[in-house]
């Protein structure tokens, strides 16, 4: 018996249970049922009741008692004008309404690219309620490698593409991550983003995209050790929201962070329900 390839083994099973875990979460990314951007003036939108408007500074919602929205924070009735201001990149579940409850579908007010825009996630929508996991490769222990991370003397803000062709983004580089893979002789470089403990994200492209994967995927390490290595275990490479609805603005990777190589490891592109 292989103790080390079991062990590995029953730490991605515990991992892939956790993520289905957090995507099946209440109101999470498979209830999002519709993105809209907010006009200069009140005026109805899709799927809610109300007149919403922004000044571009400001967002507005006008509604009557008789519409049945609540705010989401306190339960309080909507009842004539409300408002509510973000920076870029922020987001507020603002007000529900619907169901027996009043609480079938939440109103993520959000702010991208400096605009507002509203995203509806409705708790009945069948991409959540069918939900029974993500499809996933079999684990690859070959594809579990070590990498070596090269610290830019200063982070490098890059512009990037997003899911939505109306929102850019930005990649804040902070280095490389270089590797070798499997039947590879080159060496792979690939840019990463880091998190407030030091743990570390790359967004990258491979040849499965389009195929038997979505667009493009992610995976995270843990914060660098002392030698600067770390391990890139591509079996828990896993999607973006986007892959399971068309109303995220995820990011797209920075133009040189694709691989010339089938990784046929961690997340498949889902199967949605209709």
């Amino acid at each position: 018996m292989n103790t080390a390839r079991d062990a590995q083994l029953e730490r991605w099973n515990r991992f892939r249970a956790n993520r289905n875990k957090a995507l099946a979460g209440e109101y999470g990314w498979l209830t999002l049922t519709s993105f809209q951007w907010l006009e200069g003036r009140p005026a109805a939108v899709d799927l809610v009741p109300g007149l919403w408007s922004t000044d571009g500074v400001t967002a507005y919602l006008t509604a009557a008692a008789a519409d049945g929205l609540t705010l989401v924070e306190t339960g309080e009735v909507v009842d004539g004008t409300i408002s509510a201001a973000l920076l870029d990149e922020e987001s507020l579940m603002w007000v529900q309404f619907g169901g027996g409850d009043g609480k079938q579908v939440r109103v993520e007010l959000a702010m991208r690219a400096n605009k507002y825009a509203i995203r509806t996630r409705d708790s009945r929508s069948p991409v959540f309620t069918e939900f029974d996991g993500v499809p996933t490769f079999d684990y690859r222990p070959d594809l579990v490698v070590e990498a070596t991370f090269h610290r830019y003397t200063e982070p490098v803000d890059v512009p990037i593409g997003t899911a939505n062709p109306l929102v850019e983004g930005v990649h804040r580089s902070v280095g490389e991550l270089v590797f070798h893979l499997p039947g590879k002789d080159h060496e792979c470089h690939l840019q990463a983003e880091e998190d407030e403990l030091g743990a570390l994200t790359v967004t990258f492209h491979d040849e499965t995209n389009g195929d038997s994967t979505d667009e493009w995927r992610k995976v995270s390490t843990t914060r660098p050790r002392p030698d600067q290595t770390v391990t890139l275990d591509f079996n828990r490479a896993i999607n973006y929201p986007s892959a399971f609805t068309p109303y995220g603005t995820c990011p797209m990777p920075v133009k040189n962070n694709s691989l010339d190589y089938r990784i046929e490891a961690g997340e498949k592109q889902p199967t949605l329900a209709d």
